[in-house]
């Protein structure tokens, strides 16, 4: 298995081992003693579930307040998306820039989203299904969303589709907006998480 941290502090890469054979092939995603030595901590597991998307859905950018914030490792095991990582923590250095990673079956790769950074995705094919592994059970009314399409941001979604998206998202604050509201997470409050004081 290999982590490597993306443009965006407390984003990585997660390629894991895949072994094929004449059946098929078996993907280790998560492998504790791998991901707490490239990420400095285990991931406790507070919710697992999946999404199934059509083409051209688009999904966020959402996050969660911090604390308790929601870490989250993201893989896609049917069809192909495109994801992105936003760096929402107010006072971070890297703040308002994002990186993003095409995932897909075939390659069993992931993404690991650290509290505090904003997550999004669009399919690239029909029935995309993307699994998610969540440090804390979904709170809704500790979740937020930033405009996916914000100028600000300036996110690299592919064109030539047709985009899908919910309400929520249709109708999602701008970066900007976000932070004049008071919504975004802090970069200290980040750093004081108590996983980060083991």
């Amino acid at each position: 298995m290999k982590i490597r941290e993306l443009a965006v502090p407390g984003a990585y890469r997660i390629t894991p081992d895949v072994f094929r054979d004449t059946r098929g092939a078996f993907v280790a995603l998560y492998v504790e003693s791998a991901f707490a030595q490239a990420t400095g901590r285990a991931l406790h597991l507070g919710q697992s579930h999946h999404s199934m998307s059509r083409r051209g859905a688009v999904r966020g950018v959402h996050y969660a307040d911090v604390p308790p914030g929601q870490a989250k490792v993201v893989c896609c095991v049917g069809g192909a998306m495109l994801d992105v990582v936003v760096d929402l923590r107010v006072g971070s250095p890297t703040f308002g820039q994002w990186d993003s990673i095409h995932l897909d079956a075939a390659s069993g790769e992931a993404v690991y989203v650290e509290e505090g950074l904003g997550h999004a995705f669009i399919a690239l094919q029909d029935d995309t299904v993307t699994h998610y592994l969540n440090s804390v059970e979904y709170d809704p009314a500790a979740e937020h969303e930033i405009d996916p399409f914000d100028p600000a941001l300036g996110l690299p979604w592919p064109t030539g589709m047709e985009y899908v998206l919910s309400e929520r998202d249709r109708n999602a604050p701008s970066l900007a907006e976000a932070g004049r509201l008071g919504r975004l997470p802090t970069y200290q409050a980040c750093l004081d998480l108590p996983w980060r004081r083991r």
